[in-house]
């Protein structure tokens, strides 16, 4: 399955629980769990890192190096939040006072690095393209921007009515210096203006026979799996601005995000 609506991956206390088992692939993971007001969520990382990711709200991580407080922030919509690095085989709990909903971004990896504090003023933000192509690029995790073993992850803001992900492009391949074979789960969520609920759109098409090919409408709490394939654009309605968090994690000796675009579309607009 490469489109996963939202509540078909819930499982346990996650909305969304997308395991490599479940996307049949080998390394890229992503959950979100809610949290009520004075809850907590604890969970233990197994053979994968984790990003704990405030989508809404803030909450403190309990590591076994110590403690992290996330501020978080009103909704990804609101602005780049904080952010806490949790290594593989260790054991971690959320605490939220107010509440609030958390993406946990993981990758099966080798090594154990340190538990660790992402500032938000630290994350690099990108504004890539240009007219009705524009749109704002969070790199809180991207290979170049901290570290980690094989988790690759950042955040993308689409205006309503905007193209993104565009020109289409693919990483399913290892060409060393051209391209790195990347898994990629995209998870969605829309802006919904004085509560009407918006919708985008999603395209994933072969690079090779029998390879991915999807159209999906999108909406707030779906994800799209990129096991291979060109990907692109991701649509987001008119006057509903469109976020996805981008998961992705490979095989190669070297954590890297090398991308071909595809040859007939124009590359002006990356």
């Amino acid at each position: 399955m490469t489109y996963v609506p939202k509540g078909s991956a819930a499982k346990g206390p996650y909305a969304v629980d997308i395991d490599p088992k479940r996307a049949g692939w080998t390394y890229s993971a992503l959950r979100v769990v809610e949290i009520g007001p004075g809850g907590t969520h604890a969970f233990t990382t197994g053979e994968s890192e984790w990003i704990v990711l405030p989508l809404t709200g803030g909450c403190t991580v309990h590591t076994e190096g110590g403690i992290i407080e996330l501020l978080g922030r009103e909704s990804v919509f609101s602005g780049v939040t904080d952010f806490a690095y949790a290594p593989r085989d260790a054991r971690i709990q959320i605490a939220s006072g107010a509440g609030g909903r958390f993406a946990l971004a993981g990758a099966k990896c080798e090594r154990r690095l340190p538990a660790r504090y992402g500032s938000a003023p630290e994350v690099p933000v990108e504004s890539r393209g240009s007219g009705t192509c524009a749109r704002e690029v969070r790199n809180f995790a991207a290979a170049d921007a901290f570290d980690c073993d094989r988790l690759i992850a950042v955040e993308v803001i689409t205006p309503g009515g905007n193209w993104s992900s565009y020109p289409p492009h693919k990483h399913d391949e290892h060409r060393p210096g051209a391209e790195a074979e990347l898994e990629e789960i995209y998870y969605f969520e829309i802006e919904a203006p004085d509560g009407r609920e918006g919708f985008g759109y999603q395209r994933v098409f072969p690079s090779r026979e029998g390879g991915t090919d999807v159209l999906a409408e999108v909406r707030t709490g779906d994800a799209v799996l990129v096991p291979d394939g060109w990907h692109g654009p991701s649509v987001a309605q008119p006057g509903h601005a469109m976020y996805y968090l981008n998961v992705m994690a490979g095989p190669g000796e070297e954590r890297e995000w090398r991308i071909c675009f595809h040859p007939d579309h124009t590359e002006g607009y990356r």
